[in-house]
Protein backbone atom coordinates (compact mmCIF):
# COMPACT_ATOMS: atom_id res chain seq x y z
CA UNK A 1 0.00 0.00 0.00
CA UNK A 2 1.17 3.46 -0.88
CA UNK A 3 3.02 5.59 1.66
CA UNK A 4 0.08 8.55 3.15
CA UNK A 5 1.18 11.70 2.26
CA UNK A 6 2.11 14.02 4.49
CA UNK A 7 4.06 11.76 6.94
CA UNK A 8 6.98 12.90 9.53
CA UNK A 9 9.70 10.85 9.94
CA UNK A 10 11.74 10.99 13.34
CA UNK A 11 9.40 13.51 15.10
CA UNK A 12 10.23 14.70 18.71
CA UNK A 13 7.69 13.34 20.73
CA UNK A 14 8.70 14.96 24.00
CA UNK A 15 7.47 18.25 23.05
CA UNK A 16 3.66 17.16 22.86
CA UNK A 17 3.89 15.52 26.25
CA UNK A 18 3.31 17.50 29.64
CA UNK A 19 5.92 15.82 31.35
CA UNK A 20 8.37 16.19 28.30
CA UNK A 21 10.48 13.34 28.28
CA UNK A 22 10.60 10.59 26.08
CA UNK A 23 12.31 10.12 22.24
CA UNK A 24 10.70 10.41 18.46
CA UNK A 25 8.17 8.17 16.48
CA UNK A 26 9.28 6.48 13.41
CA UNK A 27 6.30 8.65 11.95
CA UNK A 28 4.23 11.33 12.38
CA UNK A 29 0.88 12.17 11.48
CA UNK A 30 -2.09 15.16 11.60
CA UNK A 31 -5.11 13.45 10.42
CA UNK A 32 -8.30 16.66 10.33
CA UNK A 33 -11.06 14.43 8.78
CA UNK A 34 -12.53 11.17 10.04
CA UNK A 35 -11.64 9.59 6.31
CA UNK A 36 -8.13 10.95 6.40
CA UNK A 37 -8.07 8.80 10.07
CA UNK A 38 -9.12 5.62 8.65
CA UNK A 39 -6.75 6.01 5.50
CA UNK A 40 -4.06 6.30 8.12
CA UNK A 41 -5.32 3.20 9.86
CA UNK A 42 -5.69 1.34 6.84
CA UNK A 43 -2.04 2.10 5.86
CA UNK A 44 -0.57 0.94 9.48
CA UNK A 45 -3.01 -2.43 9.45
CA UNK A 46 -1.51 -3.49 5.88
CA UNK A 47 2.45 -2.66 6.46
CA UNK A 48 2.06 -4.02 10.24
CA UNK A 49 2.96 -0.64 11.62
CA UNK A 50 1.73 -0.02 15.40
CA UNK A 51 -0.01 3.20 16.22
CA UNK A 52 -0.26 5.38 19.14
CA UNK A 53 -2.42 8.59 19.31
CA UNK A 54 -1.35 11.45 21.58
CA UNK A 55 -4.06 14.47 22.62
CA UNK A 56 -2.79 16.49 24.79
CA UNK A 57 -0.33 14.39 26.02
CA UNK A 58 -1.50 15.21 29.89
CA UNK A 59 -1.42 11.52 30.93
CA UNK A 60 1.04 10.00 29.12
CA UNK A 61 4.78 8.60 29.29
CA UNK A 62 7.02 8.31 26.28
CA UNK A 63 9.89 5.80 25.58
CA UNK A 64 12.92 7.38 25.95
CA UNK A 65 13.94 5.50 22.84
CA UNK A 66 10.72 6.92 21.03
CA UNK A 67 8.20 4.86 19.47
CA UNK A 68 8.67 2.69 16.52
CA UNK A 69 5.64 3.32 14.64
CA UNK A 70 3.00 5.95 13.95
CA UNK A 71 1.89 8.73 16.39
CA UNK A 72 -1.12 10.62 15.28
CA UNK A 73 -2.55 14.12 16.84
CA UNK A 74 -5.90 14.38 15.82
CA UNK A 75 -6.44 18.34 14.05
CA UNK A 76 -8.86 20.64 12.08
CA UNK A 77 -12.93 18.86 12.06
CA UNK A 78 -11.37 16.26 14.52
CA UNK A 79 -10.72 18.99 16.94
CA UNK A 80 -13.51 21.19 16.33
CA UNK A 81 -15.95 21.75 19.25
CA UNK A 82 -19.80 23.03 17.67
CA UNK A 83 -23.08 23.14 19.39
CA UNK A 84 -26.09 21.40 17.87
CA UNK A 85 -29.29 22.02 20.18
CA UNK A 86 -28.57 21.07 23.65
CA UNK A 87 -25.73 18.97 22.17
CA UNK A 88 -21.81 19.51 22.27
CA UNK A 89 -20.48 18.19 19.15
CA UNK A 90 -16.67 17.56 19.65
CA UNK A 91 -13.81 15.93 17.71
CA UNK A 92 -11.75 13.60 19.63
CA UNK A 93 -9.08 16.04 19.38
CA UNK A 94 -10.73 18.70 21.51
CA UNK A 95 -9.31 19.79 24.28
CA UNK A 96 -11.93 19.09 27.32
CA UNK A 97 -11.24 22.10 29.18
CA UNK A 98 -11.79 23.79 25.95
CA UNK A 99 -15.13 22.19 25.36
CA UNK A 100 -16.40 22.53 29.32
CA UNK A 101 -15.89 26.09 28.48
CA UNK A 102 -17.96 26.75 25.23
CA UNK A 103 -20.41 24.81 26.86
CA UNK A 104 -20.79 27.24 29.75
CA UNK A 105 -20.76 29.82 27.24
CA UNK A 106 -23.79 28.25 25.23
CA UNK A 107 -25.60 28.13 28.16
CA UNK A 108 -25.19 24.26 28.75
CA UNK A 109 -24.74 22.18 31.95
CA UNK A 110 -23.73 18.74 32.89
CA UNK A 111 -19.84 19.13 31.64
CA UNK A 112 -17.88 21.47 33.99
CA UNK A 113 -16.05 18.65 35.47
CA UNK A 114 -13.91 18.46 32.45
CA UNK A 115 -12.49 21.87 32.70
CA UNK A 116 -10.30 19.82 35.37
CA UNK A 117 -9.42 16.99 33.21
CA UNK A 118 -6.39 18.77 31.09
CA UNK A 119 -6.72 15.99 27.96
CA UNK A 120 -8.77 16.01 25.30
CA UNK A 121 -12.17 14.50 24.36
CA UNK A 122 -10.90 11.34 22.77
CA UNK A 123 -8.77 10.66 25.33
CA UNK A 124 -11.20 11.46 28.06
CA UNK A 125 -14.03 9.04 27.02
CA UNK A 126 -10.94 6.02 26.26
CA UNK A 127 -10.28 6.40 29.81
CA UNK A 128 -13.42 7.37 31.30
CA UNK A 129 -11.85 10.62 32.56
CA UNK A 130 -14.10 11.88 35.61
CA UNK A 131 -13.48 15.16 37.98
CA UNK A 132 -14.67 16.85 41.26
CA UNK A 133 -17.51 14.46 41.21
CA UNK A 134 -18.44 15.01 37.25
CA UNK A 135 -18.95 11.61 35.23
CA UNK A 136 -18.49 11.13 31.50
CA UNK A 137 -20.62 8.48 30.71
CA UNK A 138 -22.91 10.75 32.45
CA UNK A 139 -23.24 13.26 29.71
CA UNK A 140 -21.90 11.68 26.59
CA UNK A 141 -24.71 10.29 24.11
CA UNK A 142 -22.43 8.69 21.20
CA UNK A 143 -19.22 9.02 20.01
CA UNK A 144 -17.91 7.96 16.56
CA UNK A 145 -14.79 5.52 16.45
CA UNK A 146 -12.38 5.09 13.47
CA UNK A 147 -10.89 1.82 12.69
CA UNK A 148 -8.94 0.56 9.56
CA UNK A 149 -12.37 -0.52 8.23
CA UNK A 150 -14.64 2.43 8.41
CA UNK A 151 -16.00 4.72 11.51
CA UNK A 152 -18.90 3.58 13.37
CA UNK A 153 -21.43 4.86 16.33
CA UNK A 154 -21.52 3.45 19.75
CA UNK A 155 -23.59 4.59 22.59
CA UNK A 156 -21.58 4.27 26.24
CA UNK A 157 -23.05 0.88 27.04
CA UNK A 158 -21.18 -0.30 24.09
CA UNK A 159 -17.55 1.47 25.45
CA UNK A 160 -17.78 -0.84 28.51
CA UNK A 161 -16.97 1.86 30.86
CA UNK A 162 -14.97 1.19 34.46
CA UNK A 163 -13.18 3.32 36.74
CA UNK A 164 -10.49 4.77 34.92
CA UNK A 165 -10.60 2.76 31.64
CA UNK A 166 -12.55 1.42 28.74
CA UNK A 167 -13.43 -1.29 26.63
CA UNK A 168 -12.05 0.95 23.87
CA UNK A 169 -9.15 -1.29 21.77
CA UNK A 170 -5.61 -0.32 20.93
CA UNK A 171 -6.16 1.27 17.79
CA UNK A 172 -9.63 2.35 17.66
CA UNK A 173 -9.73 6.30 18.04
CA UNK A 174 -12.07 8.43 19.16
CA UNK A 175 -13.31 10.87 15.65
CA UNK A 176 -15.96 12.06 17.29
CA UNK A 177 -18.55 12.79 20.55
CA UNK A 178 -21.43 14.19 21.75
CA UNK A 179 -22.32 15.13 24.63
CA UNK A 180 -26.23 15.86 25.69
CA UNK A 181 -26.25 18.57 28.02
CA UNK A 182 -29.07 20.54 30.19
CA UNK A 183 -29.95 24.76 29.42
CA UNK A 184 -28.79 26.88 32.25
CA UNK A 185 -27.42 30.35 32.85
CA UNK A 186 -24.07 31.02 31.33
CA UNK A 187 -22.81 33.00 34.41
CA UNK A 188 -24.27 30.61 36.74
CA UNK A 189 -22.05 27.84 34.36
CA UNK A 190 -19.28 29.88 34.17
CA UNK A 191 -19.42 30.74 38.01
CA UNK A 192 -19.31 27.15 39.17
CA UNK A 193 -15.85 26.74 36.36
CA UNK A 194 -14.90 29.54 37.99
CA UNK A 195 -14.84 27.54 41.32
CA UNK A 196 -13.52 24.27 40.01
CA UNK A 197 -10.34 26.08 38.51
CA UNK A 198 -9.44 27.65 42.27
CA UNK A 199 -9.98 24.29 43.63
CA UNK A 200 -7.71 22.66 41.55
CA UNK A 201 -5.68 25.27 41.49
CA UNK A 202 -5.16 25.51 45.52
CA UNK A 203 -4.86 21.58 45.63
CA UNK A 204 -2.74 20.48 42.71
CA UNK A 205 0.44 21.51 41.00
CA UNK A 206 0.81 24.09 38.52
CA UNK A 207 2.96 25.50 35.92
CA UNK A 208 5.44 23.00 36.04
CA UNK A 209 5.99 20.10 33.52
CA UNK A 210 4.24 16.91 34.90
CA UNK A 211 1.71 14.67 34.03
CA UNK A 212 -1.21 14.95 36.45
CA UNK A 213 -2.19 11.92 38.98
CA UNK A 214 0.31 9.12 38.80
CA UNK A 215 -1.54 6.79 40.93
CA UNK A 216 -5.28 5.73 40.15
CA UNK A 217 -7.09 6.30 43.90
CA UNK A 218 -7.57 2.83 45.40
CA UNK A 219 -10.71 0.48 46.21
CA UNK A 220 -9.03 -1.80 48.44
CA UNK A 221 -10.54 -1.95 51.70
CA UNK A 222 -6.77 -1.13 53.57
CA UNK A 223 -6.32 1.90 51.95
CA UNK A 224 -9.66 3.05 54.59
CA UNK A 225 -10.81 5.76 52.12
CA UNK A 226 -7.70 7.10 51.39
CA UNK A 227 -6.66 8.37 48.06
CA UNK A 228 -3.46 7.87 46.22
CA UNK A 229 -2.11 11.01 47.24
CA UNK A 230 -2.68 10.55 50.83
CA UNK A 231 -1.46 6.90 50.98
CA UNK A 232 2.31 8.33 49.10
CA UNK A 233 2.50 11.33 51.40
CA UNK A 234 1.98 8.70 54.62
CA UNK A 235 4.36 6.49 53.10
CA UNK A 236 7.38 9.72 52.59
CA UNK A 237 6.95 9.99 48.94
CA UNK A 238 6.05 13.93 48.96
CA UNK A 239 9.28 15.32 47.76
CA UNK A 240 10.74 12.17 46.72
CA UNK A 241 13.41 12.24 43.40
CA UNK A 242 14.95 10.16 41.24
CA UNK A 243 17.19 11.90 38.46
CA UNK A 244 15.25 14.46 37.25
CA UNK A 245 12.03 13.30 38.36
CA UNK A 246 10.19 13.84 41.80
CA UNK A 247 6.89 13.45 43.50
CA UNK A 248 5.55 17.03 44.42
CA UNK A 249 5.95 19.24 47.34
CA UNK A 250 2.72 20.46 46.85
CA UNK A 251 0.44 17.05 45.84
CA UNK A 252 2.20 13.42 46.07
CA UNK A 253 0.37 11.85 43.07
CA UNK A 254 1.91 14.88 41.04
CA UNK A 255 5.34 13.51 39.35
CA UNK A 256 7.43 16.78 38.44
CA UNK A 257 9.88 16.74 35.82
CA UNK A 258 12.56 18.95 37.40
CA UNK A 259 14.35 20.05 34.70
CA UNK A 260 15.91 17.11 32.91
CA UNK A 261 14.13 13.93 33.46
CA UNK A 262 13.98 10.70 31.58
CA UNK A 263 11.07 8.59 31.01
CA UNK A 264 13.54 6.13 33.22
CA UNK A 265 13.94 8.19 35.76
CA UNK A 266 9.61 8.83 36.17
CA UNK A 267 8.88 5.53 35.64
CA UNK A 268 12.15 4.26 39.07
CA UNK A 269 10.21 6.82 40.84
CA UNK A 270 6.94 5.34 40.18
CA UNK A 271 8.06 2.15 41.60
CA UNK A 272 9.74 3.31 44.52
CA UNK A 273 6.56 5.26 45.39
CA UNK A 274 3.95 1.95 44.31
CA UNK A 275 6.76 -0.12 46.70
CA UNK A 276 6.90 2.09 50.49
CA UNK A 277 2.38 2.40 50.03
CA UNK A 278 2.87 -1.16 48.87
CA UNK A 279 4.97 -2.29 52.09
CA UNK A 280 3.12 0.20 54.72
CA UNK A 281 -0.47 -0.54 53.90
CA UNK A 282 -0.60 -3.71 51.98
CA UNK A 283 -2.41 -1.51 49.18
CA UNK A 284 -1.02 -2.16 45.61
CA UNK A 285 -1.77 1.19 43.58
CA UNK A 286 -2.34 1.29 39.93
CA UNK A 287 -1.03 3.17 37.85
CA UNK A 288 -2.72 5.89 35.73
CA UNK A 289 -0.35 6.80 33.51
CA UNK A 290 -0.33 5.67 29.77
CA UNK A 291 2.66 4.11 27.87
CA UNK A 292 4.01 4.64 24.52
CA UNK A 293 6.95 2.63 23.30
CA UNK A 294 8.92 0.23 24.65
CA UNK A 295 9.15 0.91 28.11
CA UNK A 296 10.90 -1.56 30.90
CA UNK A 297 7.73 -0.91 33.49
CA UNK A 298 7.02 -4.20 35.03
CA UNK A 299 7.65 -3.26 38.82
CA UNK A 300 4.81 -0.10 38.22
CA UNK A 301 2.63 -1.90 35.83
CA UNK A 302 2.87 -5.87 37.20
CA UNK A 303 0.73 -7.39 39.66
Amino acid sequence: MTEPDALERDFPLARLTTVRTGGPADFYARPDSAERLVELLAWTDVEGIEVGVIGSGSNLLVADAGFRGLVMKLDGALASIERDGNRLLCGGGARLPQASARAAREGLSGLEFGVNIPGTVGGAVKMNANAYGGDLSRVLEWVEVATSSGTDRRVPDDLRFSYRRSGLAPREVVARAAFALDRAEPDEVKATLAGMRERRKAAQPSGIKTFGSTFKNPDDPRAEGRSAGVLLDQAGCRGLGVGGARFSDKHANFVENTGHARTADVIALMAEGRRRVRERFGVQLEPEVQLLGDIDAAEVYGP
